[in-house]
């Protein structure tokens, strides 16, 4: 069994247009020491999945899932006091917006020790030291002034970086990153991006990374998921999915990517026709058919999924 156990996972929220199918049917699994990246343009439903493993979805949405099992435990089962122990503690999060995660009115040490010291009941100054460390691991200089701050005092980059050190406080099991590095600029981005590794490998921790950043991806994913319109359209081990995709919409995606030497200077930059289908209503059939040039009349019917020996996977009538 795997560390993170998710089967078909299907979140609705109410609109007053008619109900909206933010997630439709997602399933995946990830084990320890392993990195699995959530890709997809903006609105796929990459950010509504990670808030409804962590339980933070919104009020006008409703959470459903045949299996949501996180180290054997069934997350749906569990009441809001045993979900506030899992969550900082041994499952963590760093969110996408520095600017507004942070809250202004206390201190960076505040808000790092805090979740510290209620999950291992230890005293300020060992939180405080491990906030310490943290925050140099992060790439964050005079670490030990920085607690003394406030977030409107640090640049929208070292509130990431603060962000990125807090969720780590605990030594989570799993940590969830919701576009970690987005603030960031290339030099600090790539660090982040080989601290994560190095945590996932050295203490065994679960990573799942969500990005729409395919160069991201190429350097850490382990394995990758690929969602479109609420739903996760091809799976497979990173290095198969960048050399054989099987889904339309994932080779568009890898299509759109530049290639330094290989694209000519002044040439238009590679696109995906169309617009993404409304969410709103009952759906049916492949999502993607509108803006597919290889559709025909029975992708608008349901597509089985089909999943090779080594596991790579595509819901496509073409896989």
């Amino acid at each position: 069994m795997s560390l993170l156990d998710v089967e078909r996972l299907t979140v609705d929220l109410a609109t007053p247009q008619g109900t909206l199918h933010a997630v439709r049917g997602v399933s995946f699994a990830v084990d320890r020491g392993e990195t699995l990246c959530l890709v997809g343009e903006s609105g796929c439903g990459k950010s509504m999945t990670s808030l409804a493993l962590m339980d933070l979805l919104p009020k006008a949405a409703s959470r459903r899932a045949v299996r949501l099992s996180f180290g054997g435990v069934e997350l749906g089962d569990l009441s809001p006091a045993r979900m506030n122990d899992l969550r900082g503690n041994r499952i963590a999060m760093i969110f996408q917006e520095p600017m507004t995660a942070l809250n202004p009115a206390y201190t960076i040490g505040d808000q790092m020790t805090e979740g510290f010291r209620r999950h291992k009941r230890v005293g300020r100054a060992q939180a405080e030291a491990r906030a310490v460390d943290l925050l140099g691991r992060v790439g964050i200089a005079s670490a030990r002034e920085r607690l003394g701050q406030y977030p409107h005092q640090l640049s929208g980059g070292l509130r990431q970086r603060v962000m990125i050190a807090t969720a780590l406080m605990c030594g989570p099991d799993l940590l969830i990153a919701d576009e970690p590095t987005t603030a960031l600029d290339v030099t600090i981005q790539a660090q982040i991006l080989r601290l994560l590794g190095e945590l996932a490998e050295e203490f065994g921790l679960a990573l799942v990374l969500i990005t729409h950043d395919l160069g991201v991806v190429a350097r850490i994913a382990t394995r990758v998921a690929v969602m479109y319109a609420g739903e996760i359209v091809e799976t497979g081990a990173a290095a198969d999915l960048f050399a054989a995709p099987r889904h339309p919409y994932t080779q568009g995606l890898l299509d759109c990517i530049p290639v330094p030497g290989r694209t000519p200077r002044g040439s238009r930059l590679g696109a995906i026709p169309g617009v993404v289908p409304s969410l709103v209503g009952a759906l049916k059939g492949c999502a993607f058919r509108s803006r597919c040039r290889f559709a025909r009349p029975d992708c608008e019917t349901d597509i089985p999924w089909r999943v090779d020996a080594r596991g790579h996977g595509a819901r496509c009538v073409l896989a």
